[in-house]
C-alpha cells in the first residue's frame, strides 16, 4: 500500500511539474542607458561599449558588480566623491592616472543627463508637487 501511495505522489509531482514547463521565461535585462538605437552595450557587464570600458571594468568590477554602476547617475564630482568614499571605507586602491579615464567614461555614459530611458532603476524626480491636507 505504501508503494502505491509513493507512486501516486511521484506521478502527481511529475504531472504538476510538466504543466509548469515553459511557464517561466526569464526576461533579458537591459542596461538603463539608451542614448540612441546605435549604442553598443558590453554583453558581459551591460555597460556602454567605449574605448575606456576595459579600464573601467578593470578598476571597478574587480570589487563589485557593474550593476552598481548602472543604477547610479552622478556628476563628475559625484563619481569622484564616490571613489574617495570607496578609498576611505572599502580600501579601494589609488587609481593614479587611470582615475581621469574612469571619470571621463562615467561622466560621459552615466552622468545625470543620460537617465532618459524609461527602464532606469530610479524614477525621475517629481516636479511641481501639489500637496493637500487630509481632513
Amino acid at each position: 500500500m505504501k508503494i502505491v501511495k509513493s507512486v501516486l505522489v511521484v506521478t502527481a509531482l511529475l504531472v504538476s511539474m510538466a504543466s509548469f514547463r515553459g511557464a517561466y521565461t526569464p526576461t533579458q535585462t537591459t542596461s538603463p542607458v539608451v542614448k540612441t538605437d546605435t549604442t553598443k552595450l558590453d554583453p558581459e557587464s551591460g555597460m556602454v561599449n567605449d574605448p575606456s570600458l576595459m579600464m573601467v571594468k578593470a578598476q571597478c568590477t574587480a570589487c563589485h558588480s557593474s550593476k552598481l554602476i548602472l543604477q547610479h547617475r552622478f556628476t563628475r564630482a559625484g563619481w569622484q566623491e564616490r571613489i574617495r568614499w570607496m578609498q576611505k571605507y572599502h580600501k579601494l586602491w589609488d587609481l593614479g592616472e587611470s582615475e581621469k579615464v574612469v571619470l571621463d567614461y562615467l561622466e560621459k555614459n552615466y552622468g545625470p543627463q543620460t537617465a532618459v530611458n524609461l527602464n532606469t532603476f530610479r524614477r525621475a524626480p517629481l516636479k511641481e508637487v501639489k500637496w493637500y491636507k487630509l481632513p
